[in-house]
């Protein structure tokens, strides 16, 4: 029977010889439990959750095919039947759960984060420290057999298929194009030439592992970088692959060194499932489309309107283990979703740390962070509703503690409320939604407008103080001037703004508010045209890479805007890995002017004064913004203390070195389920 409200994301997907049981695939994502300590036993209880949780298939993080292959020393690899029976456990696991999974084979190529990479030819990558050897055609072959007997040995290990990794500017990537294929040999030179590995692998694999298997392949439909593919090059691949026993296409949506986002909370939900629909009308297998799709509705009208046969979700699997099956019982309200802040995934990934999930902490510590029902319930009072207060007493709550939850403003949410307002952050109003149902369903006792005093906590088991910050004074003289601003009374208080100003201090407020004053007004949704356009992405792909200029071509910022700040070195360096390069790149293309290794003199009417490098400079503005980093709202604590009141303080209330909204929601639900 059709599902009323998602026909197409809910019906089955025939493969011939078999079938999956809705239109979503859990995407590939490398999450550092590979390499740790009871790695496997991890896994199998990560992706058996997800199992449950209703998704058709899933990939698994990607697995080297040999030791060469490695992303990083001592890496994943499947490459002996030792390796496979390792894999049991993951692959019982998830059908005992009634899913399925396909394993992941990839071959770093020259993104190798050790000196053993090999490339097609010796070019170093960007983001990467070692530059490769180029590969012998001796090499070449002996991988074509290494994928394959990888492939034998997923089979052997109970997966029900695997995705070759032919994308992202990976190796078989890096043969693809012209941009790192430099050969003169049978693997260079021509297009035929260079897509004969990809297509060798694939052959050789399908001869390997029989028909009754599935094989994805990841193509990069749009590599977003020079020298990239033509979309003509793209489709004859795709119909080669086709050709050679490809089961599925999925689809892969630039390199990892491309200048353009792909996947950050800034790209518009389902922004390339364009790209996708173009090749659909070129091959008849079922194509998967992908990217910043994290909510049924958009999976929905992707499919509905014929982009794809399949979306995958990765990172939103993170966030909520159960979004299909929420989907399918009608409680999207209930769904944790993903906000594409990379945060705890990707970051963590590229600081060889285990992934998490900025609004789950839980995701991939499913064996650590465990709920339990309390022995012992207790009367717990949370004063502050920001993103520590809610994560802690939505989990307190449903242990069975009776918790009742205060906040002085208006509504819940805390900081995420002036967060939501930043252009590009708008997935914010969805956690703030999702933690509004959790209240209620948890049977929290929300107490809000009430600013509570030491004495109306008194009688309670616990205190919880969640209060998050205040703006840090940066003590410059004059800063009383009706010029300046605090970022609360630009973000919350809605105060104007002039048309010079200068922003003094450059953390994410710094620049949350640079975003917000350089385009015109509160943004409440993302335009895809408006999207491809800034960032130079061509949708007619006439262009090599989907770009016809990587450098931004947004609408100039309405505001003449200097940033500030006192250290030396790159602006905004504490911002995320994945995400900072996007921020600055953003703000200099709005004309956003950057200035660093300064000291602050003073405020007057004619503007700022400052001295950087010795010499003295004066800033005409309008308004002078403050973002000068916050201190902890700590005020109940001594109080309650000497009450002989149990209390904890947690999020900002704790530590305020920078509003981090990943470690107040992580503490928080540590916290509540040790209580």
């Amino acid at each position: 029977m059709k599902h009323s409200k998602y026909p197409h994301l809910f019906e089955p997907l025939d493969l011939g010889f078999t079938q999956l049981k809705n239109r979503v695939l859990m995407g590939s994502m490398h999450t550092g439990l590979e390499e740790v300590k009871g790695g496997f036993e991890k896994m199998a209880t990560f992706y058996a959750e997800r199992a449950k949780g209703g998704v058709a298939l899933m990939v698994t993080g990607g697995v080297s095919p040999n030791w060469q292959g490695w992303l990083k020393p001592f890496s994943i690899r499947m490459t002996k039947r030792s390796h496979a029976k390792k894999h049991r456990i993951i692959t019982e696991a998830v059908h005992k759960a009634g899913g399925k999974i396909c394993m992941q084979i990839l071959h770093a190529g020259r993104y190798g984060y050790h000196p053993f990479n090999l490339a097609p030819s010796a070019i170093k990558s960007p983001i990467t420290p070692f530059k490769p050897f180029k590969m012998s055609g001796r090499r070449v072959k002996s991988t074509i057999k290494d994928f394959a007997t990888s492939a034998s040995l997923a089979k052997e290990a109970g997966y029900d298929g695997v995705e070759i990794m032919g994308s992202e500017g990976y190796l078989l990537n890096q043969f693809i194009v012209k941009h790192t294929n430099k050969r003169t040999d049978e693997w260079g030179g021509s297009y035929e030439n260079r897509i004969r590995l990809p297509l060798e692998i694939v052959r050789e694999v399908r001869k390997t592992v029989g028909k009754d298997f599935i094989i994805i392949f990841r193509l990069s439909m749009l590599d977003l970088i020079p020298d990239g593919s033509s979309w003509e090059e793209v489709v004859h691949l795709a119909k080669e692959l086709e050709k050679a026993g490809v089961t599925i296409i999925n689809t892969g949506i630039g390199w990892h060194e491309a200048r353009v986002p792909t996947i950050a909370t800034m790209v518009p939900r389902g922004a390339y499932s364009w790209v996708t629909e173009k090749m659909k009308k070129e091959v008849s297998i079922p194509l998967i489309t992908t990217n910043r799709i994290n909510m049924p509705e958009v999976a929905e009208r992707i499919l509905s309107d014929g982009q794809a046969d399949m979306v995958s979700m990765a990172r939103p699997f993170l966030a909520d283990p159960e979004i299909i099956k929420k989907s399918e019982e009608n409680r999207e309200a209930e769904i944790n979703t993903c906000i594409a802040c990379n945060q705890a995934c990707l970051d963590h990934v590229f600081q060889n740390k285990v992934s998490s999930c900025l609004v789950n902490p839980k995701a991939c510590h499913e064996t650590e962070l465990v709920s339990k029902k309390a022995e012992n319930p207790k009367n717990i009072a949370v004063v502050g509703a920001g993103p520590a207060g809610m994560a802690f007493a939505t989990e307190a709550a449903k242990r069975d503690h009776k918790v009742t939850l205060f906040d002085a403003e208006a509504e819940i949410g805390g900081q995420f409320n002036m967060a939501k307002k930043i252009p590009g952050k708008e997935e914010f109003y969805e956690t703030i939604r999702y933690f509004k149902n959790q209240i209620a369903l948890s049977g929290v006792n929300l107490q809000l407008n009430k600013r509570v005093v030491p004495n109306d906590l008194k009688d309670f088991d616990e205190v919880i103080i969640a209060c998050g910050v205040n703006p840090r004074n940066p003590k410059i003289t004059g800063q009383e001037n009706e010029k300046v601003l605090s970022y609360i009374d630009v973000l919350k208080l809605n105060k104007a703004v002039g048309k010079k100003v200068a922003i003094i201090g450059a953390g994410g407020i710094g620049f949350d508010v640079a975003e917000f004053i350089s385009q015109e007004g509160e943004s409440t949704s993302l335009d895809t045209f408006e999207f491809l356009k800034e960032w130079g992405i061509d949708p007619g792909i006439e262009a090599r890479g989907g770009v016809k200029d990587v450098k931004a071509h947004p609408e100039k910022s309405p505001r003449e805007i200097t940033m500030f700040q006192r250290s030396e070195g790159k602006m905004g360096a504490r911002l995320g890995k994945t995400t900072g390069w996007i921020h600055r790149a953003a703000l200099k293309n709005r004309k956003v002017k950057m200035v660093t290794n300064v000291q602050y003199e003073k405020i007057d009417e004619i503007g700022l004064h400052y001295t950087k490098d010795g010499k003295k400079h004066v800033l005409e503005v309008d308004t002078i913004i403050l973002c000068a980093g916050q201190v902890s709202e700590k005020g109940l604590f001594q109080p309650l203390s000497d009450m002989g009141v149990s209390v904890h303080l947690i999020g900002g209330s704790a530590v305020a070195a920078e509003l981090d909204a990943k470690h107040a929601i992580n503490q928080a639900t540590r916290l509540a389920l040790e209580i």
